[in-house]
């Protein structure tokens, strides 16, 4: 592995079961980053997936991709996975992304770009002009898409803060507090908690799943809903004292 001394940029990347894609993206990641970004670094979270992710992030190591791999054996979720990914993170700039392709590392410096140039906060978006998402989604899929998102619509006024592909500066993490996040929606918690003055959004390609199975699941879509009324409760009841939820 080469590790970068002083990385400009550090990708999170939280996984669970994800071997199929992982070299992929990040052989992905190092093309599309290489005309952009020399000094970057990959850290992949991993809630123990006991399916050869840890055997294939160190063939990529030895192959001399800047990647830590972390293994969380007591603890799951993407949202605190995430939260740990920004504890070992180095550079002065974040982005994070998912591990199963569905979130093209193209954009990743578009992000960068936005963080660099003034924003708090960045965010890809599937839902503005030159946003675009995978054909092959079914109409439910997108119609749960939109829903969720305008659930969020109250807390945050962005057209897709559901895409869970952003960046921050470390500046804003550094004043995050009271992080509590359940399920998988960690951008929103730290767009309602941490206050971000200057959001951008920036369009992306949101790719349906080829490889792996996906984690999009009932119980996740109810952890959404407990995680909503949890930054309802904090937004108009303890922040204004307005009981709501």
């Amino acid at each position: 592995m080469i590790k970068v001394e002083n990385p400009k940029l550090s990708i999170i990347i939280p996984t669970f079961r994800e071997v199929m894609n992982i070299s992929l993206l990040v052989r992905e990641i190092a093309h599309d980053l290489k005309p952009h970004i020399s000094d970057w670094e990959l850290i992949i979270i991993d809630d123990d997936s006991r399916d050869g992710t840890v055997t294939e992030c160190e063939s990529l190591q030895k192959s001399g991709f800047p990647l830590k791999l972390v293994v969380r054996k007591n603890e799951q979720g993407l949202a605190t996975a995430v939260i740990e990914g920004f504890k070992h993170a180095r550079a002065p700039i974040f982005v994070v992304m998912d591990g199963d392709l569905s979130h093209m590392p193209a954009a990743v410096p578009l992000l960068y770009e936005a963080i660099q140039n003034g924003a708090d906060f960045a965010i890809g978006s599937r839902y503005i002009l030159g946003g675009v998402t995978d054909d092959k989604w079914t109409f439910y899929r997108y119609l749960n898409s939109k829903f969720a998102s305008l659930l969020a619509r109250p807390l945050v006024a962005l057209s897709d803060p559901m895409s869970g592909f952003f960046a921050l500066p470390r500046s804003l993490w550094a004043r995050c507090q009271g992080l509590s996040p359940v399920g998988y929606k960690i951008g929103l918690e730290i767009l309602v908690k941490c206050n971000p003055q200057n959001i951008k959004e920036v369009p992306i390609y949101f790719r349906t799943r080829k490889l792996g199975e996906s984690k999009l699941t009932v119980k996740q879509q109810f952890l959404y809903l407990i995680h909503l009324c949890s930054l309802y409760r904090y937004r108009f009841t303890e922040r204004k004292k307005v009981k709501i939820c």
